[in-house]
């Protein structure tokens, strides 16, 4: 193995590197850590950018590690979403009780980002584990960052327990597939793969441990309270980095190692999609703080994810990788919205937001633009990633699926409409007070909105996409 073969982990290595320089930054600097916000900001910009670099296909470690276009881009769009955390993350981190901590923040959001990069690229089940692992622990630890806070310590420990729950789940399953076809390795065990109860239990707890991850219906209940517990910039990294990185590697293993029964995947996901589709919709409604009720919101949306998840197929793919480069920005500028308001004032709840249009108007016009993309109004980005999954769901002849996951987005719009409603049509007497947020918090919020707007109408990211999902492997 040469410096040539290693370079195909440029991403994982640049991310590695990165978590170094934040640990020697924290040993040489003073008291004074507000150097490394600027530091950690500035270096992760440079990943980003060199993301996009081209880099050549192949694979390491006998098979376990691959890497291709696809997966690259994959990387790419979670680097984005990172970024923008990162940058929302900024003022938040200048208060007295995070100042102390602010090197331990970014080094454990990068390693949870390493951890999802080889759980992306991994090519067996050992490389997956390892990276599903790597990518779990560090973010348990960022949701009980908050130490002072009772609900912030209640949330890491929910969240740890849960994710030790559902790995164990899913390495049974494992076990029990490597029991039936001897190997661990996707393409050694995808030809193994057949009709039997063996094959089809080993996937049932396979799929259900993901379904933690994800937040899947039935097995949700975590979420809410571990979403309303975390610091909202580790709430608003669960939602969409996390849950992103988890969906594109389920559908890999559907897609390659379980393709052979899809009959059966599919039954099981048509069932699930409609549960958390609809069950997440019914629970937003009634939520009154804006952390449960994005939580909430964020498990619908993965009842949506899984329309493109059940096509099985090409554009199956490329729609839910288009939606999840769509819901960064959307989610992510929802939550932006939320961020800058509780650092100022402190309210989560959505009365608090009547009457905000009249004090604050540029953070309710970006709010409304995120919630308008959450909910799939045209001309928005959201749209257009809800009209892909429903052709992709529509071409594999899913038609109640797809009627179903259309009376559940006008369900959504109803309660999406509720917080637009209060910050523009009802009334306070005491409405929050106008403040304006430091150029960081607003470069984030602009790059959402740049995001949600011009994903949209940019018709040749899909199509690109799309062209890099054919004969994935």
């Amino acid at each position: 193995m040469n410096l040539q073969d290693f370079l195909l982990m440029r991403h994982e290595l640049l991310l590695v590197i990165f978590a170094a320089i934040i640990l020697l930054a924290e040993i040489f600097t003073g008291e004074n850590k507000n150097g490394i916000r600027n530091l950690s900001v500035i270096l992760f910009s440079i990943i980003t950018v060199a993301g996009f670099f081209p880099v050549p296909e192949g694979s390491l470690f006998g098979g376990m590690y691959k890497t291709d276009l696809l997966r690259v881009t994959v990387k790419n769009i979670l680097n984005i979403g990172v970024l923008i955390v990162f940058i929302q993350s900024y003022s938040w981190l200048k208060f007295d009780e995070n100042k102390n901590k602010i090197s331990e923040y970014f080094t454990l959001l990068v390693s949870t980002l390493i951890g999802m990069n080889f759980m992306i690229s991994s090519g067996d089940f050992l490389m997956f584990y390892l990276g599903l692992e790597l990518a779990t622990i560090p973010i348990a630890a960022l949701a009980a960052y908050e130490i002072y806070k009772n609900r912030s310590a209640e949330a890491g420990v929910k969240l740890i327990l849960s994710s030790a729950l559902s790995s164990g789940v899913m390495l049974y399953g494992i076990s029990m597939l490597y029991g039936a076809t001897g190997s661990i390795y996707f393409d050694e065990v995808a030809p193994m793969v057949v009709k039997n109860a063996m094959i089809a239990l080993s996937f049932i707890f396979f799929f259900a441990g993901m379904a933690f991850k994800i937040s899947i219906v039935p097995f949700h209940l975590w979420t809410a309270d571990v979403y309303e517990g975390a610091p909202i910039n580790i709430t608003s990294y669960l939602s969409v980095i996390s849950k992103g990185a988890a969906v594109f590697i389920l559908m890999i293993i559907l897609f390659t190692v379980f393709r052979s029964i899809i009959f059966l995947w599919q039954e099981v996901i048509y069932v699930t999609a409609v549960l958390t589709m609809t069950i997440g919709n019914l629970f937003a409604i009634r939520q009154q703080n804006l952390k449960r009720f994005l939580a909430f919101s964020s498990i619908s949306q993965a009842g949506f994810i899984l329309l493109g998840v059940i096509g099985g197929n090409q554009i199956g793919m490329s729609s839910v990788i288009y939606y999840i480069l769509v819901y960064i920005f959307s989610n992510l500028g929802a939550f932006g919205v939320v961020a800058a308001i509780a650092n100022v004032t402190g309210k989560e709840n959505i009365d608090d937001y009547n009457g905000l249009y009249l004090t604050n108007p540029k953070l309710s016009l970006t709010m409304m633009l995120a919630l308008f993309s959450l909910a799939g109004i045209p001309p928005v980005a959201g749209f257009f990633g809800k009209f892909f999954l429903f052709i992709a769901a529509a071409q594999q002849g899913f038609y109640i699926l797809v009627l179903i996951a259309v009376v559940n987005a006008i369900i959504s719009l109803y309660y999406y409409l509720l917080v637009v409603k209060a910050m523009f049509l009802n009334k306070s007497e005491n409405p929050i007070k106008y403040f304006k947020s430091d150029w960081m918090t607003r470069i984030g919020l602009l790059i959402c909105i740049l995001g949600i707007v011009a994903v949209g109408f940019a018709s040749g990211i899909f199509e690109h996409l799309n062209f890099l999902s054919f004969g994935i492997n």
